[in-house]
């Protein structure tokens, strides 16, 4: 047992070291709303555990989370054992009584025998049990009959085709053309009836009870499992990880195509082809056609489950899946996904959870399971972007144009409902091109859309937009679920498009080929690639184009949505091609009820969840939550009150009084004034700087002025002045070079004292970077950056609000409210980048009176709201500032023992 580990009352919670008593109150608030099956909103300083880095990955706070989680998990399981034990017949078998096993032999209880009489008032779960044990063995029999009809009725139809077919059968294509063509269309009863089948196997292998921990980005997924890895239950916890194909994918040849969808497409058409039955062509030798497409040789089945064995044996992240994947030859993709039914801590980004498509496809299921979000502080944008869709008049254009060369081609063999709902499809294309102004037969590139100068941009309600492009009499639904969803018609359209459109250079003159040589002008004309002789130089590092089709499958998905929960906006720009139609997502509550009405218990986590009332009211509340079900926790920082200093400074040396609105801000005054404040900080604060501006246009007008006064000559004195780049490719040469700046000035000493860093709020840097330690003794925030509020999205998502939000008499609109947050969210993102671990101190400084404002001070972060100080003068603020205690100081002999082992 770790020396760490701890008791909080009474629950016994293994930590690998002495833990926080910060940390202590949040292991045991969340074990307590795991146990009562509630919705947790969990604030935790973040960092209160790391070394010194710049990428912030993860902290004490994912820790915290490990061990309080699956503390409980391990509680929950030996209960549900001793249950069991004490319900089983003492003479029918060995029981699950007596001491607690651990996590990894959990499941292994035996089942009761059916004749075994069963006490009155025993759990559900127990019923449940017994009855899913009975309807597998029926399942089972069941499907045996069926494997054996389906094989005579195989035998019979190939002696059928041996023996000959019909001129009609017959029909001569091209060789490999087979693949392109959809398999022939099945009602909803048939596809009902078919997946009874699929039922039966998911019988097979019952999913225990687990957590599902997800996070926004692969490389925080990595840090996780690391931590859980040296945490106490890193040797018994059985985890799998989830990623995209683009993180786990084996096959050179899918992943050389560069482009995450293509890969996707690729995949699908590879295991299309393997369990496609092969077409027979009746000729003299009788050969068996062969297919262009080879099926993936890392797709095969007995492989991945041996290797989801070996997944479930020890912890293992992406890269080792990878690694394993090679060796044992088989796909970590579908490998991993294997491995998610007995797992009991499975690993996954936000929207393989968040979107219910994806979350199907990859054999999650919520009901009774335990669901943690980390790092949720835009989960409400992160829902509404995930279900967001946006198609431009090109794209609309060229989607037409392969479909209808497409159905020209293979029409005659396309079974009838196929051809009905290709035409359909067709028809919807026509409209939308014909509602953004527009004409389907001609070029999209020179079109110029018919809308007046005044109004070129509209925004509809999606029934208003149905009606006005006259399709509301097709069943949108049933389009879309019937066939986009089921035949993937996109990923036909890849492989039409890339042989017809880019592997052949031209055909032989006929009516039937002069018509595609005209579509794969009009594809050229379409795009804004190199010309004809870079091309073949460029083939290898741009990514094949996809199919504009998948974009408009989104966007058709999105217009099934309930009318008063989405918008659709029209868009009108110098021609049709750069037009487009974007689906607006109001209302994120409706894809996230699911997992709220499912699961056990929910999870929200996060260093900086202030304001916490937006997931309240429009996420948990409108996804069905009762109010007595949602608990908040927030927890302080574990430094000392003297290592921060927050500083609301209303004024500046010169008397100007601070409030940067978009009408004030651009004034020489108040920019002269910005400059002296930033000057004088970096006078007295040791080290880095950082400072945040409201956007890049506002960073750059004001490096411009400072550098025409000489201020930028002036602060390069003491601080060499670093620029966030716009680039991401380049955020990581600007962050190493600031870093080694810093450290080379605290080495050599004279009068460069550090480096000024200056990036934007909701940037590249004022997320996931950690500026510990030197690297950030002084965080500055100039003005309040609130949202554009001429956004016509904006407008409509506050409108909306506005309308389905109660409203208390006395209280500030919630549309103006979801301004406030929106800005203050940004804001303690930033702010938040300078303290990272026990030993650290900083400044924070924020410059704006409006910041003093009793509702703004309330949306700061607990641990620097009870600190702040408001200063209405910059004299009070500078003699605070410097009286921060410089790093000399604050060499602390006995080292934090979470910060040396981090």
């Amino acid at each position: 047992m770790a020396s760490g580990s701890q008791e909080v009352g009474g629950i016994h919670f293994p930590f690998p070291f002495p833990p926080y008593s910060i940390q202590k109150d949040f292991m045991a608030e969340l074990y307590q709303v795991l146990e009562a099956g509630k919705i947790g909103i969990f604030e935790s300083p973040t960092g209160t555990g790391e070394g010194v880095s710049l990428r912030h990955l993860g902290g004490s706070s994912s820790l915290s989370l490990i061990c309080g989680a699956l503390s409980w998990l391990r509680d929950f399981e030996q209960r549900k054992l001793q249950a069991e034990g004490r319900l089983l017949d003492p003479g029918s078998g060995p029981t699950c009584g007596g001491p607690a096993l651990p996590l990894s032999l959990s499941s292994s209880c035996q089942e009761p025998p059916d004749d075994t009489p069963r006490p009155a008032g025993e759990p559900d779960w127990v019923t449940d049990f017994v009855q899913k044990k009975e309807q597998r063995e029926l399942m089972e029999r069941l499907r045996k009959q069926e494997e054996e009809e389906t094989e005579s009725l195989l035998r019979l139809s190939k002696e059928m085709l041996a023996g000959g077919a019909g001129p009609e059968q017959q029909e001569q294509i091209e060789g490999g053309e087979e693949e392109l063509v959809l398999a022939e269309y099945e009602s909803d009863e048939d596809r009902s009836a078919k997946r009874v089948d699929e039922d039966e196997d998911d019988l097979e292998e019952e999913h225990v009870t687990k957590i599902y921990y997800c996070s926004r980005t692969h490389s925080q997924l990595a840090q996780f499992v690391h931590e859980v890895k040296k945490s106490p239950f890193g040797k018994e916890i059985r985890l799998v990880a989830l990623g995209s194909r683009q993180n786990l994918c084996v096959n050179e040849d899918v992943k050389n195509l560069g482009s995450v969808q293509l890969m996707n497409d690729r995949c699908m058409e590879m295991q299309r082809s393997k369990h496609e039955k092969k077409r027979v062509r009746d000729d003299k030798s009788k050969k068996r056609r062969q297919e262009t497409q080879m099926s993936c040789p890392f797709h095969n089945h007995e492989q991945m489950q041996l290797l989801r064995d070996k997944i479930l044996v020890e912890v293992k992240d992406m890269e080792q899946l990878v690694s394993l994947g090679k060796e044992a030859r088989a796909c970590p993709y579908y490998g991993s996904r294997f491995a998610i039914p007995a797992a009991q801590l499975v690993v996954l980004p936000y929207p393989m959870l968040l979107h219910a498509a994806t979350r199907q496809a990859a054999g999650i299921r919520l009901q009774g399971q335990v669901v943690i979000i980390d790092e949720a502080h835009n989960l409400i944008d992160t829902i509404t972007n995930i279900h967001s869709a946006e198609v431009s008049g090109s794209q609309l254009c060229q989607a037409h144009s392969q479909l209808l060369q497409y159905m020209e081609r293979y029409g005659k063999r396309l079974k009838a409902k196929n051809l009905m709902y290709i035409k359909q499809i067709l028809y919807l294309l026509e409209k939308f091109v014909a509602v953004l102004g527009g004409n389907i037969k001609q070029n999209p590139s020179t079109q110029r859309p018919q809308a007046s100068d005044q109004t070129r941009l509209f925004l509809k309600s999606i029934n208003d937009f149905l009606f006005q492009s006259q399709v509301d009499n097709i069943n949108l639904f049933k389009c879309y679920t019937s066939f986009l969803s089921v035949f993937l018609v996109y990923t036909q359209l890849f492989g039409f498009t890339e042989r017809y459109g880019a592997v052949l250079p031209s055909f032989p003159v006929s009516r039937e080929n002069h018509n595609l040589d005209g579509f794969q002008h009009f594809l050229k004309s379409l795009q804004s690639g190199p010309t004809e002789d870079s091309v073949e130089d460029a083939q290898s590092e741009t990514p094949r184009p996809q199919s504009p089709l998948m974009h408009i499958e989104a966007f058709l998905a999105a217009l099934t949505t309930a009318n008063q929960d989405g918008r659709v906006i029209l868009t009108h720009q110098g021609t049709l091609g750069q037009s487009s139609l974007k689906f607006l997502l109001l209302n994120p509550a409706v894809h996230f009820a699911q997992v709220v009405k499912n699961c056990r218990s929910v999870v929200i986590a996060g260093g900086t969840m202030q304001p916490v009332s937006d997931f309240r009211e429009q996420l948990l509340a409108c996804a069905g939550a009762e109010a007595e079900r949602v608990v908040e926790f927030s927890c302080g920082h574990v430094i000392p009150p003297e290592n921060i200093l927050p500083l609301i400074i209303c004024s500046g040396p010169s008397s100007q009084q601070l409030e940067f609105t978009y009408q004030k801000r651009d004034l020489p005054q108040m920019m002269d004034e910005t400059g002296r404040i930033l000057s004088n900080l970096c006078n007295v604060v040791p080290g880095g700087v950082v400072c945040f501006f409201p956007s890049y246009e506002y960073l750059r007008q004001i490096h411009a002025h400072w550098d025409k006064t000489g201020l930028l000559a002036r602060l390069s004195i003491k601080k060499k002045v670093f620029q966030e780049p716009k680039r991401a490719s380049q955020v990581e040469q600007v962050l190493m070079a600031y870093s080694k700046c810093i450290g080379c000035c605290s080495q050599a000493g004279g009068h460069l004292t550090g480096a000024l860093l200056f990036s934007v709020v909701g940037g590249k840097m004022s997320e996931g970077i950690n500026f510990s330690d030197e690297l950030g003794r002084c965080v500055v925030m100039v003005g309040m950056p609130y949202p554009n509020i001429k956004s016509p999205e904006l407008q409509e998502k506050m409108a909306y609000l506005n309308q389905i939000l109660p409203r208390t008499p006395g209280d500030i609109p919630p549309g103006k409210m979801l301004m406030e947050n929106l800005c203050m969210k940004a804001v303690n993102q930033s702010i938040g980048r300078a303290i990272r671990h026990q030993r650290d101190f900083a400044s924070i400084v924020l410059l704006d009176q409006r910041y003093a404002r009793p509702p703004v001070l309330a949306k700061l972060p607990t641990w620097i709201r009870d600190r702040v100080e408001v200063k209405a003068t910059f004299g009070p603020a500078f003699a605070a500032m410097r009286k921060v205690r410089p790093a000399s100081l604050y060499l602390h002999p006995h080292p934090d023992p979470q910060t040396s082992q981090a």
